[in-house]
């Protein structure tokens, strides 16, 4: 008598977009693993979890696309069942089920129980905070938040991700403890906005004492704030950032944008005065500190001398990182019932000159720092070179410094002091010293 064959099913977990779906995806890996199921990220299995962006066109595109990647292969029978997750299905699950049926199931970004369902799993609410991390060894993004109760126009984030909700200060320290048993040095802090943090739970801007906490963790040696809100912004947090030698003299703050009428338009809550006032008390109060931001061009009723403004304020605010992107126009969004008046040329045009310009500004500031010595983590090795990053840099978006493996052995996961030797836009060179 033949016995049946039971093929053991290997979950494939597939993350498109930022870091908080990075996050999400190794929540969702923690709970299938502690389930007893065989779990990969982005590797072979016959099992196809897609962790979907929505955020702008091209991310939806490479959502879409993936998606249509893993219908064919499920046709051809290279893989058994396709399920879909996160701010794409969140936003579009209707249109979707309608034009790629073939998919097993679609889910949402909170319907985290029902997802596990389908893959024959139970959701267990005692993995506080536990998860299968993604990320080299030595860094982890902890998630602070969820939601945004922000109104910006062009924005479809709380379409997808609901309302603010704050995690307890506990549960995130709980969470930051097992990270740094399992070899974690680096605590990425993100949401949607950090500086509301705490304004649900605890009636006021708490990020501080947060930090406070997240900084008496025993192995955590920095900590790192993205995705800060330039109105309202939680002031202690530079005090802080100045004693503290834990968090890191960095910060992201995505400002969009300079020229009132087009903050005005953008719903941003503030002016070109008071944000510049803003980060000038930034510089004052925190030396040193390395301010990322980003910025988007081609918004509707954006004229030349909105740009202008914009281009010229970036020359003198010369920021240490700066992203530049091209406005999006977003269903469902306040900006939507505007017209999407700057041609794409124009857009690609202007971004690319923001760029160039933050080029120059880039290349100036690593040169000021040729000769001098920074306290680096190694993050891996490839090729011919060591790759790390100082404090004041943050991975995949930020400059990296680069040691010559052929000359030096560094260990990844390792703080070293390295010595800059030379330096281009966006890479620093540089030989560990004793």
């Amino acid at each position: 008598m033949r016995t049946k064959s039971l093929k053991k099913n290997k979950i494939n977990v597939i993350t498109l977009g930022c870091s908080k779906n990075t996050y999400d995806s190794e929540v969702l890996m923690g709970q299938l693993k502690a389930n007893g199921k065989d779990v990969a990220h982005e590797q072979e299995g016959n099992i196809v979890v897609i962790n979907t962006c929505g955020f702008i066109d091209n991310a939806k595109e490479e959502s879409v696309n993936t998606i249509l990647e893993y219908v064919d292969k499920k046709e051809q029978g290279l893989v058994d069942k396709v399920f879909v997750t996160g701010c794409l299905s969140e936003r579009y699950r209707p249109d979707l089920e309608k034009e790629i049926p073939d998919v097993d199931q679609y889910f949402g970004t909170t319907e985290l129980p029902l997802l596990l369902k389908a893959l024959g799993a139970d959701y267990k609410h005692e993995l506080l905070g536990e998860r299968l991390t993604t990320t080299p060894k030595n860094y982890a993004y902890l998630k602070i938040a969820e939601g945004c109760d922000r109104p910006c126009s062009f924005c479809a984030i709380p379409l997808m991700r609901g309302k603010h909700v704050s995690q307890p200060i506990e549960k995130l320290v709980k969470e930051a403890e097992g990270l740094a048993k399992n070899g974690v040095k680096e605590l990425i802090l993100i949401a949607q906005d950090l500086t509301y943090y705490g304004l649900d739970l605890y009636k006021k801007r708490n990020l501080a004492e947060l930090l406070e906490n997240l900084a008496k963790v025993e192995g955590i040696e920095w900590i790192r704030l993205h995705y800060a809100f330039p109105s309202g912004f939680p002031m202690d947090v530079l005090d802080l950032m100045k004693r503290e030698p834990k968090i890191c003299n960095y910060i992201d703050i995505p400002l969009q944008h300079i020229s009132d009428d087009i903050l005005k338009s953008m719903k941003r809550g503030t002016t070109k005065e008071k944000t510049t006032k803003l980060l000038q008390e930034f510089r004052e109060r925190v030396p040193g500190m390395t301010i990322r931001t980003t910025l988007i061009v081609g918004y509707p009723g954006e004229t030349q001398k909105d740009f202008e403004i914009l281009r010229d304020w970036v020359q003198e605010m010369k920021f240490e990182r700066l992203g530049c992107f091209t406005y999006s126009h977003e269903e469902n969004t306040g900006a939507f019932a505007l017209v999407d008046d700057v041609p794409q040329e124009v857009k690609q045009a202007r971004a690319a000159e923001i760029m160039d310009l933050q080029s120059q500004i880039s290349w100036d500031l690593n040169q000021e720092k040729i000769g001098q010595t920074f306290k680096c983590v190694i993050d891996r090795k490839e090729g011919q070179y060591f790759i790390g990053r100082t404090e004041f840099d943050s991975p995949d978006v930020d400059n990296e410094v680069l040691v010559d493996a052929s000359k030096y052995y560094l260990k990844t996961g390792d703080f070293v002091n390295l010595k800059i030797t030379d330096a281009t836009e966006f890479d620093l060179y540089a030989e560990p010293i004793s």
